[in-house]
């Protein structure tokens, strides 16, 4: 028996998009982060880029269910003494609206060189307006 590897330039890459609105961030996260995999196709392979390209519209409308909206922090070190600074979940959506959807789906992919090349096959938009009509995006259920 033979193992068959797909070039990755040989892939075929399709083209989703997701309305994020008022839907739960970490399923939708959850779903996108297995399309970016890959893991829909038959030829997924764990250390190759294989996924296709998503375009998540309405970011900024995700919603966490109970007291997430405040209780989650996200925070970041500036590099400075005394650089720690963070921000709930309500705040940073009023600040960078997608800043939340962005962090959550670079958690859920692999750290290193592939999950950067991964993070750049996703779009993501704070409304429902987007540039990639032209490549005429299939709805991805959520």
């Amino acid at each position: 028996m033979k193992t068959i590897f797909v070039n990755e330039s040989a892939q075929k890459r399709n083209w989703y998009i997701v309305d994020a609105a008022d839907k739960p961030l970490g399923r939708v996260a959850a779903a996108v982060a297995a399309v970016l995999r890959g893991k829909n196709k038959a030829t997924y392979t764990p250390n190759q880029n294989m996924g296709d390209y998503v375009v998540v519209i309405n970011a900024d409308k995700v919603v966490v269910s109970g007291n997430k909206g405040e209780d989650m922090m996200y925070r970041h070190h500036t590099g400075f003494v005394h650089g720690l600074r963070e921000f709930s979940f309500n705040e940073l959506v009023a600040r960078h609206p997608v800043d939340p959807f962005r962090r959550t789906l670079a958690g859920m992919l692999p750290n290193g060189r592939l999950g950067r090349a991964l993070m750049d096959n996703v779009k993501i938009y704070a409304g429902s307006e987007h540039p990639h009509a032209a490549q005429n995006p299939q709805p991805l259920e959520v």
